[in-house]
């Protein structure tokens, strides 16, 4: 007898291939045929999430196509380093003060100087509240190719957020920022269609050297399969995000090929605290133990994954040492009758004569994703838990303006991005943080959160750090899946290029194609 993982997986190959047959590759051009024809050199990346806007302060493709930068960047190893800012220096607990490199332009030829800096931080702080909340700054002053940040208290992460896409650095005098964007980066707009394409081309004076190519198109597509199939058939050259059951006519190609990257992302469940059967910790614990780990991790990500054990990958010294929580549908069934819950005539759990019934919402962006939500979905109603599911197109839309409509989400956040906690515990366990749409309050995670906050010792943060991880590992906020791979299929064209474990910088000056 096939399992309810087997039979999702054979579901999806007979869409798949249903999908391959409806295609017709002599009605396409690939982009490579386009571009010999042309005699340019270009690329076709494909991502999974649209953008509404490309304004730098408010959507994260600025940076990831090579439109935007930020002062400081990480790199491979996750140590932050100069970008537009040549160094930087920390005056005192709350004061820093960067250099800006000389030569730098906006795409326009504008030079970018401190004032040009300052000014657009003070932009970002406007219109973007959640990294205004993030920054902490107080005051800013600029003088010459110099600009100092004051912060509100004492910040030693002040350095790791300015890493962050939406702190880009943009002209902000431009007409209009939210489609045609004026910053520093090696390709500027040509044009945009909101949640459909960018078209970009090179920007010659770029300050780090003119990039190797001329033109690059950002295309959007949050269907997994249609990914996949655009870069078999040519109109894609790089593909983002593909699912692990369409890899094989990829790997099987001469001209394809799959990268495969261990992310600084994880993949969970996250609940909705506001609801009152969500608020019994017995009733999360027993969700959680539901959640097969390495059902998801060999069947779902076909081994394009690790078994996650917290919110953090378990190389960061501050990860839980534990071992992932064990799939216990007999130890579910007891802590929900520990919570009050029985079975009914129907076999339906009830509780003060209501069934145990969730909203489960999940999106198609990260394919793997709905296929978690329908295996969960299959084992609660084993123990008489009643799961509808919703997929809805953006997801954390929908967190925020619906917060009554869901019960739980399959979600996914970069946890570290900057190789370090403290932004994880700041925008997704404090009230106020801006990814927390699941309401998650617990006031001593707070607390600790708010030391870390003011804590510089590398040591003292990482035992903070350890602390919290057990605070979240208790109370069950969350239940942590796995930490995905980023699977990206590249044409083999493509060259001096490879995905990043950050996911942060996509297209760059030194990309090329043969």
């Amino acid at each position: 007898m096939l399992s309810k993982q087997s039979v999702f997986y054979v579901v999806f190959v007979i869409l798949l291939v249903i999908a391959v047959g409806c295609s017709n590759p002599e009605e396409t051009t690939s982009s490579q045929e386009e571009s010999e024809i042309a005699g340019d050199k270009s690329v076709t990346l494909l991502f999974s999430f649209a953008s509404t806007t490309i304004d730098p302060h408010q959507d994260w493709m600025g940076v990831r196509a090579g439109i935007a930068e930020t002062l400081v960047k990480v790199d491979d190893h996750l140590e932050i380093k100069p970008w537009l800012a040549e160094s930087w220096e920390q005056i005192d607990e709350r004061t820093w003060t960067f250099k800006i490199r000389d030569g730098v332009t906006f795409h326009d030829g504008t030079a970018v100087d401190g004032e040009a800096v300052k000014a657009s931080f003070e932009r970002v702080m406007e219109v973007n509240e959640a990294l205004a909340s993030n920054l902490n700054i107080e005051s800013i002053e600029a003088t010459g190719q110099e600009v100092t940040f004051t912060t509100t208290e004492p910040y030693p992460a002040f350095l790791s957020e300015l890493v962050h896409t939406n702190a880009s650095i943009i002209k902000v005098d431009a007409e209009n920022i939210g489609e045609q964007p004026i910053a520093t980066g090696p390709f500027q707009v040509v044009d945009f269609t909101s949640e459909a394409e960018i078209n970009l081309e090179r920007y010659d004076d770029y300050w780090d050297g003119a990039a190797n190519l001329e033109e690059v198109t950002v295309k959007f597509n949050s269907d997994g399969n249609v990914r996949a199939l655009a870069l078999q058939s040519g109109e894609a050259d790089i593909a983002y995000h593909l699912p692990p059951e369409a890899l094989d006519p990829i790997e099987a190609s001469d001209n394809l090929l799959v990268e495969s990257v261990s992310s600084l992302r994880v993949h969970f469940i996250l609940y909705n605290a506001a609801k009152p059967a969500l608020k019994d910790v017995n009733v999360r614990k027993a969700l959680d133990l539901l959640v097969n780990r390495p059902v998801a991790v060999n069947e779902i990500m076909n081994g394009h994954a690790t078994a996650a054990n917290g919110p953090f990958n378990p190389d960061f010294a501050f990860a839980s040492e534990g071992e992932p929580e064990s799939y216990d549908p007999a130890q579910a069934e007891w802590l929900l009758k520990e919570a009050g819950y029985e079975k009914n005539d129907n076999g339906k759990l009830e509780k003060d004569g209501e069934t145990l019934t969730l909203t489960l919402a999940t999106f198609q962006g990260r394919p793997e994703l709905p296929l978690m939500a329908q295996y969960l979905q299959a084992e609660a109603a084993s123990i008489g838990i009643e799961i509808n599911i919703v997929t809805v197109e953006n997801i954390d839309s929908y967190l925020w303006d619906q917060q009554d409509e869901w019960d739980l989400v399959t979600y996914s956040n970069l946890t570290a991005p900057r190789g370090d906690g403290g932004y994880f515990f700041n925008v997704a366990y404090l009230p106020e943080g801006s990814l927390n749409p699941g309401q998650i309050n617990i006031p001593k995670l707070n607390e600790l959160t708010k030391q870390l906050n003011v804590t510089a010792d590398l040591d003292e943060r990482i035992a903070l750090q350890k602390q919290a991880v057990e605070i979240i590992q208790e109370e069950v906020p969350q239940s942590f899946i796995l930490y995905p791979h980023i699977i990206v299929g590249v044409n083999e064209r493509v060259k001096n290029w490879s995905p990043g474990a950050e996911e942060y910088y996509l297209i760059t000056n030194t990309m090329d194609v043969e």
